[in-house]
């Protein structure tokens, strides 16, 4: 399993939060999602590794600014 974290600017409230889990679901075949807009990130947990840019184009056209990117193996 994969986890990115993705810093995010512009998330203000739990809708923000939800359409950011919604931009990421639609954009990969992912198998978690959470964001949190208190921290101003999104983690993710996936199978593969996911395309960087595609992804920060799924969450721009929602109206939200990518700041950073970090990917490490998850263990649980």
């Amino acid at each position: 399993m994969i986890q990115t974290i993705v810093k995010i600017q512009g998330m203000g409230c739990g809708m923000c939060e939800a359409d950011v889990n919604a931009a990421v679901r639609n954009a990969f075949k992912i198998k978690k999602v959470s964001s949190s807009y208190r921290h101003g990130e999104t983690k993710i947990l996936s199978f593969e590794p996911l395309d960087k840019e595609k992804l920060k184009e799924a969450i721009s056209a929602k109206g939200y600014e990518v700041e950073a990117y970090t990917e490490s193996e998850w263990q649980k």
